[in-house]
């Protein structure tokens, strides 16, 4: 299925929230309409009542002024209101996708959790108060107007104000802007650090690390604090300069008022409507100033999550395919990670037919755990390509594909729920499939055994479970449901005697079923109910064939490389005179 042409995603989603925005800007309107009844006010007062001495029109006066502000008020509320809701919609529309491509890229240099928490941090500016000033800014030119409609001079000093506050506030953005970026930089690598230590308690405090450790985390901590001080200095002297400023705008202000009215050229009224006017016209632009951080914080944020859905465009859902019977076609697969010049895997071929049982081993750092992840499409292929019944099975819908596929990888990751959510992947299924898949793999009485049974919650990561408890029930999640293939990554690693039987007996019973398996394994016990062996070495297939054809060209005294550490097979490296078998890579 073609992925669909990069687009910004982001700029979409808003155009599918405009409703909301367009019907805050109308209460912005409204509101920054009603503001101007202040300073009517003022003028009827000083220029009207004042004059004729009416006590009635000041009582008619400050009824309707409070009338226009409890509208005011109440209007603002709903604003708030409507943003929420679009801050709402965002996360309706946007939240999955944003999980969804961390997952795809399975982002391992940063917090896995951090695109989210981009996320969420500009989903709250837009829909939260800091928005409010963005919609009122429009406004600033309005309110000067009507400053210049009272007097011209009066107006020009205001236009000069906003002018002045305006580079005050350019001249906080360069000065805070770089030191922010760091500031955020570092936070973000400080935060994945402490994850990362998090995980790993265990071997920290086993090998007496806590000390060193912390010296280590401290070093991340103190280059962010250094940058958030120096960055909220600077912002902090630019916001206090800018207050000051706007109380000194208004303070002028009121005495060019007042000598224009002891020139007899304005009112008194006008004097003090365009003061409140003015304080007016600079609040949005002070209140930009002094949220500066929060303004660049949802910019970054935002940007991150752009190229985050910039690099995995949604996939057309395209046609649903038929389910799989299981042949698995390996291409000329290439793979070469990031910037590393040398490929993981180059030009690896090969075939393996439904219900058959394909081992592969070789030496650590063959890769085979690469080969893994391809073979089940969690990683995309540089050339070359791993086909499911003649379909490249990177371009099948994961979430079609999924239910083709089991999958145990090297490093396994239980969920903080129950065993049952664990092994039926949170899918709707039904209970007996569940029992069954923890039937097949030979786990099912050690379930019954768990305080709750299957309705146990087994903790982050499955830490309430031993090793081999966590592998078997990663088993019976690999198997779960009717899969067409299956590939297990050393799936033996923590198993005893009686486990390494029960892995046996689910391999047979998968092959009886017509299903695909690829077990990558060193231990004999699990290889000996596989049909083929592919021999990787260097990221080559150095060896392709019948299990019994393999073993038998590696036992040869020229060729053999036998590792007695658990009875591991460790494969040889090949004869140069000896040719690859016909369905290994040339």
């Amino acid at each position: 299925m073609a992925s669909r042409p990069k687009q910004n995603e982001l700029r979409t989603v808003f155009e599918a929230c405009r409703s909301y925005f367009v019907t805050a800007g109308a209460f912005s309107f409204a509101i920054n309409i009603l503001y101007l009844a202040g300073p009517l006010y003022m003028l009827q007062v000083y220029d009207r009542v004042i004059a004729s001495g009416s006590t009635t029109t000041l009582l008619m006066l400050t009824v309707a002024l409070l009338l226009a502000y409890l509208a005011l008020a109440s209007l603002d509320v709903v604003r708030g209101r409507i943003l929420a809701r679009a801050g709402l919609r965002l996360d309706a529309l946007l939240a999955e996708r944003v999980v969804e491509s961390t997952l795809a890229l399975g982002i391992r240099d940063t917090s896995r959790s951090q695109p989210l928490r981009d996320f969420d941090t500009f989903r709250q500016f837009v829909s939260g108060p800091g928005i409010h000033a963005v919609f009122d800014l429009p406004w600033v030119p309005v309110y000067i107007g009507v400053i210049f409609m009272l007097h011209p001079a009066l107006g020009i000093f205001a236009g000069g104000c906003v002018v002045v506050l305006i580079i005050m506030a350019v001249i906080n953005e360069l000065l805070v802007r770089r030191l922010s970026s760091e500031a955020s930089d570092a936070a973000t690598q400080s935060y994945h650090f402490t994850e990362t230590s998090l995980r790993n308690t265990e071997v920290i405090r086993a090998l007496g690390m806590t000390r060193g450790l912390l010296r280590r985390w401290s070093d991340d901590r103190n280059r962010m604090l250094r940058a958030q001080i120096a960055a909220s200095d600077r912002s902090g002297f630019m916001s206090s300069m800018i207050k000051l400023s706007r109380l000194s705008m208004q303070s002028l202000m009121l005495g060019i008022g007042a000598f224009l009215a002891i020139q007899r050229l304005a009112t008194v009224g006008a004097m003090f409507a365009s003061s409140i006017l003015l304080g007016r016209a600079l609040q949005p632009v002070e209140q930009i100033v002094t949220g500066w951080r929060s303004l660049l914080s949802a910019r970054s944020a935002y940007l991150r999550v752009r190229k985050l859905l910039l690099e995995n465009p949604q996939r057309d859902a395209g046609l649903v395919l038929p389910r799989p019977k299981g042949l698995v076609t390996v291409q000329n697969l290439t793979y070469v990670e990031g910037s590393l010049q040398k490929p993981i895997l180059r030009n690896v071929t090969f075939r393996s037919e439904a219900g058959e049982a394909l081992g592969v081993i070789g030496p650590s750092g063959a890769g085979k755990s690469t080969l893994a992840r391809l073979l089940v499409g969690v990683l995309k292929p540089t050339m070359g390509a791993v086909r499911l019944d003649g379909a490249d099975i990177y371009d099948w819908q994961n979430r079609d594909l999924g239910q083709y596929l089991g999958y145990l990888p090297q490093d396994i990751e239980l969920f903080s729920d129950t065993v049952a959510n664990n092994i039926k992947r949170f899918a709707k299924g039904a209970d007996d499939a569940v029992v069954q898949a923890a039937k097949l793999a030979g786990v099912h009485g050690m379930i019954l055994q768990l305080p709750q049974g299957y309705d146990t919650v087994i903790g982050e990561g499955g830490h309430v479970l031993s090793g081999g408890y966590r592998q078997r029930i990663a088993l019976a999640r690999a198997v779960y449901g009717d899969p067409s293939l299956v590939v297990l990554d050393e799936p033996s690693s923590n198993l005893d005697s009686t486990g390494d039987d029960a892995l046996g007996n689910c391999v047979a019973a998968l092959k009886q079923r017509g299903v695909s398996v690829i077990i990558i394994s060193h231990r004999p016990a699990t290889l000996s109910a596989v049909d083929k062996l592919l021999v990787l070495r260097d990221g080559v297939v150095e060896l392709f064939g019948t299990r019994d054809e393999i073993l038998q060209r590696m036992i040869r005294p020229s060729t053999v490389s036998v590792q007695s550490d658990r009875g591991a097979i460790a494969p040889p490296r090949r004869n140069p005179d000896e040719k690859r078998s016909a369905g290994g890579a040339e």
